[in-house]
């Protein structure tokens, strides 16, 4: 998970600029958005899948290889102040469950 550092807080558009400029970042870079949930990306290459979800300022990174993931982070961290908050455990109250060769979502 990652946390972008700059504070858009208090502003009455900040998650709309927020999201516009990560929305046109993303495209750029070939990413296509969901069509059920605007703030969810995906990008294909060779067999290999990046998702993007974000939410406010926050950005979680799923991957079918961490090498892809990890030169994801170099370049969103070359647009944004950002920190690397490491494998998410929580996020909206939904806790995430690494396996070896899968991932489980709890609400319990």
């Amino acid at each position: 998970m990652l946390k972008i550092l700059k504070s858009w807080y208090g502003l009455k558009q900040a998650s709309k600029q927020w999201h516009e400029k990560l929305d046109n970042m993303l495209l750029c870079d070939g990413f296509s958005p969901n069509h059920v949930d605007k703030c969810v990306y995906s990008k294909s290459d060779s067999g290999k899948f990046l998702i993007i979800c974000s939410y406010v300022d926050d950005v979680l990174i799923f991957g079918t290889c961490r090498k892809i993931a990890s030169k994801f982070k170099l370049f969103l961290g070359s647009i944004f102040e950002m920190k690397d908050m490491g494998e998410a455990n929580v996020i909206l109250g939904v806790r995430i469950i690494s396996k070896r060769d899968s991932i489980l979502l709890s609400q319990e």
